[in-house]
């Protein structure tokens, strides 16, 4: 079947299903912590629906901690902050004098080092999702729940659509932001911007100690330790950057993508379409927001089932569907570092477009990632599906993501792509 012959009503009912659906799951269930019982609840849920009309339903379990991604933020703010004010002030004590060349010598190292060591385990978690963290952390059960829809006759196919269930902790940058001014990206480039140049700072000072830099190491030695003031300030905001105490709603992030997921099969069984050879699979993961926890662990389990068979298959990740101008397919992703399937990333930009929506294009995930860049580190075939603001949206990561800002014309736009790309994928 071609998505011209789809029947448009089947998809405009499970847009309003949704929304429905989507306020009785935030009301219902409460705040989505990654990993915490909420999520199964909400996971439990969503399978007693999809009972009615797939083949198959299920969970998988795995390990995970919710603030290990993020909650060094804490940490290396703070020891940053403390290093810089203590080892000033003991310099002003003339704790350090006669210790080294001069007598920000010592504290320059001891600053140089902890910054340095700050931003590497910011670069491992946020910019390679590297779970460096994770173990300072107990570990705790998170699961991950699919439904399958089998074909009519042997599985030569298999399309995934997922979707992450689990809501983010606010991020108080977004949250004090408005629709017109963001203060997210200045606050983290005075952060980011700030370590390094202390990190380049200490070093030419450090190297200053033994050897003559005439004038600009004159300078340095003597009045370059105030910048390092700066980067004090900017741990301050750091440090109040995420309220682990808030979860957002996730009306948008990402029960529009999880629901994108349920109705794919939904609209395939109210509309009767039976695929030949292909499978379809809902898979709704939890612990996305705690740096792809979730989908990490189902790509391992299932890399040899997913990459290594006869079964051609691929992944499509739905996350956010509300910002209009902005439904894009994302051949890069994990702050564009990874690449998505290029095959899969034109296919469903092509499906897109013959489901109307003309003005998508392949875009970069440039900062951030999305669940398909953890299946394409695994080496399966997958990209991202996504309709948000890169601003970042007012709404993203705090509690204004709430159902009364859903947007029924956007989840449509999705929707539409989503069983045009299933058709599509089983028709080539």
């Amino acid at each position: 079947m071609k998505f011209s012959d789809f029947p448009k009503a089947v998809i405009k009912e499970n847009v309003d299903w949704s929304v429905r659906e989507i306020t009785n799951v935030i009301k219902r269930y409460g705040p989505r912590e990654s990993g915490n019982e909420n999520c199964l609840a909400a996971q439990k849920h969503i399978k007693k629906e999809m009972d009615t009309f797939c083949d198959e339903t299920g969970f998988e379990e795995y390990k995970m901690n919710p603030k290990a991604f993020l909650h060094f933020t804490k940490t290396v703010s703070l020891l940053t902050f403390i290093a810089i004010n203590v080892c000033m002030l003991l310099t002003f004590l003339n704790v350090f004098t006669n210790v080294g060349s001069y007598d920000f010598f010592v504290p320059q190292i001891i600053v140089g080092a902890i910054v340095i060591c700050s931003l590497l385990i910011a670069g491992l978690q946020l910019t390679l999702y590297k779970p460096f963290c994770d173990i300072f952390y107990k570990k705790k059960d998170a699961h991950n729940f699919y439904a399958k829809r089998l074909p009519r006759g042997e599985i030569k196919k298999r399309i995934v659509i997922c979707g992450h269930i689990d809501a983010a902790y606010e991020w108080r940058h977004t949250r004090y932001s408005t629709k017109k001014i963001h203060l997210m990206f200045p606050l983290m480039a005075l952060t980011i911007g700030s370590l390094i140049i202390s990190a380049i700072i200490a070093i030419i000072c450090f190297i200053a100690g033994f050897v003559d830099m005439g004038a600009f190491g004159d300078f340095m030695t003597n009045y370059s330790y105030f910048f390092h003031c700066i980067t004090a300030f900017a741990m301050v905001t750091l440090f109040f950057y995420v309220d682990f105490k808030t979860i957002a709603p996730g009306a948008n992030d990402n029960l529009t993508g999880t629901y994108a997921a349920v109705s794919a099969l939904r609209m395939l069984d109210m509309a009767g379409v039976e695929l030949e050879n292909t499978e379809v699979v809902a898979l709704i993961t939890d612990g996305e927001e705690a740096g792809l926890k979730g989908t990490k662990a189902w790509a391992k389990a299932h890399k040899d089932e997913y990459a290594n068979s006869d079964v051609k298959t691929a992944v499509l990740c739905v996350d956010t569907l509300a910002d209009e101008g902005f439904l894009n397919v994302y051949a890069k992703d994990m702050n564009s570092l990874v690449k998505n399937d290029k095959e899969f990333s034109e296919l469903v930009l092509e499906a897109g477009k013959e489901a109307g929506n003309e003005d998508m294009k392949i875009a970069s995930i440039f900062m951030g990632a999305s669940d398909a860049a953890a299946f394409s580190q695994a080496g399966i075939a997958a990209t991202s599906l996504a309709a948000m603001d890169p601003s970042p949206a007012y709404y993203y990561h705090n509690t204004r993501d709430n159902y009364d800002i859903l947007n029924p014309e956007m989840i449509e736009k999705g929707y539409s792509t989503v069983i045009s790309a299933i058709l599509k994928f089983d028709e080539e």
